[in-house]
């Protein structure tokens, strides 16, 4: 069985990946923004089906990072709410 301080440095390492995570998580979303304003400019005043498509796909790709987000912010508190009764 593993020690009270095993446990805390195994829920730190898996916590730093978390972090990691976020980092690219937080990365792809500024990407993505780029990619939305780069795309409203190219097709600005289209009222073309597949471009609203493509902007709405885009539109809930930033939303999903962002629920990704929130969900790893999450993660990371239970895990010190955890580690604070050990």
């Amino acid at each position: 069985m593993a020690s009270v301080a095993e446990v805390k440095a195994a829920i730190d390492a898996a916590m730093l990946h978390v972090q990691e995570g976020q980092i690219a998580v937080r990365s792809a979303n500024d990407q993505l923004g780029e990619a939305q304003l780069s795309l409203a400019t190219a097709v600005e005043g289209s009222g073309h089906e597949s471009v609203q498509a493509a902007q709405a796909a885009l539109a809930q790709a930033a939303s999903e990072l962002q629920e990704c987000l929130t969900a790893t912010l999450h993660a990371v508190e239970q895990a010190e709410t955890y580690v604070a009764t050990l």
